[in-house]
């Protein structure tokens, strides 16, 4: 039971990784170099990046509905 709660923790923060990578892209368009990776470890990176993407655009609507955020002018 350990094993698998080590395996939640490690998933998880690997979705936090790839969330917060994935907000950096966003806002200031820097990404990873990946010139000299082949092309299977850029499609894993690309796949990985695209997840945090994806909890991005699940969040916002979430956080701009919810009355525990709102928006700065």
């Amino acid at each position: 039971m350990a094993m698998f709660g080590r395996l939640v923790h490690y998933g998880v923060d690997l979705l936090l990784i790839s969330t917060a990578l994935a907000g950096i892209r966003r806002s200031t368009g820097l990404t990873p170099k990946l010139d000299d990776a082949n092309s299977t470890v850029q499609g894993v990176i690309k796949q990985y990046l695209d997840v945090g993407e994806r909890v991005i655009d699940y969040a916002k609507p979430w956080m701009a509905d919810s009355k525990l955020f709102k928006r700065q002018p």
